[in-house]
């Protein structure tokens, strides 16, 4: 089952799934204060900070970010996209980060849909191997790697609900979005998916 809550006053919107699973979209919002068990990174393969979300979170997570990155880098030499890394989460509200290599988009390539999934796919893993509960997405390769807003959240989207239906341990999922025109996309996405749920016979619910 698949339900619809639209909460208008803080710009959030809830897809319920089965097993009281849930995937929210939240936004205009800074995914660095977020208090999910673990939040991603939309990182470089190197892993050495850069600019927009991945910047905002080793500013605010502070040294001990980088210092387990550079031991990542270390160990395995850079992040390939569609791959992660966990590490600590430092200063931050959330314990840990969850570091993934978006494609940078190049229109016609095929497989770059499939790198997008990826990198959901492989964070959700490495969250369900650290049991965690909670973690929260930013809007993956849509920043300076230029990804189309529309076709990465329907991507994201898909992705991630999928995915939840084989989780032992996380429950919630949520995509903290930077601005409204975002947000929007998303929240299409989601009505989307609703709308392709009625042909499977699952029952929508409504909040009031």
């Amino acid at each position: 089952m698949i339900a619809l809550d639209r909460v208008v006053g803080d710009f959030t919107i809830r897809l319920v799934l089965k097993g009281n699973k849930s995937v929210e979209f939240h936004g205009p919002a800074d995914i660095t204060r977020e208090t999910t068990d673990a939040i991603v990174n939309a990182a470089n393969s190197s892993l050495l900070g850069g600019g927009g979300v991945d910047g905002a979170i080793h500013r605010a997570g502070g040294p001990a970010i980088l210092e387990a990155c550079r031991q990542i880098v270390t160990k395995i030499g850079r992040l390939p996209a569609g791959k992660a890394a966990i590490t600590t989460g430092g200063r931050l509200p959330a314990k840990h980060v969850i570091h993934t290599v978006g494609p940078i988009h190049q229109p016609g390539h095929r497989t770059q849909h499939e790198t997008l999934a990826s990198c959901y796919r492989e964070s959700l893993r490495l969250a369900e191997e650290q049991r965690l509960k909670s973690i929260a997405f930013p809007s993956i390769s849509t920043g300076a790697y230029g990804y189309p807003v529309k076709e990465a959240a329907e991507i994201a989207l898909a992705t991630v609900v999928e995915t939840l239906e084989t989780t032992t341990y996380v429950s919630h999922v949520r995509f903290v979005l930077f601005d409204a025109g975002t947000l929007g996309a998303y929240v299409t996405a989601a009505e989307q998916l609703i709308e392709s749920d009625r042909s499977s016979s699952l029952q929508i619910e409504k909040a009031s």
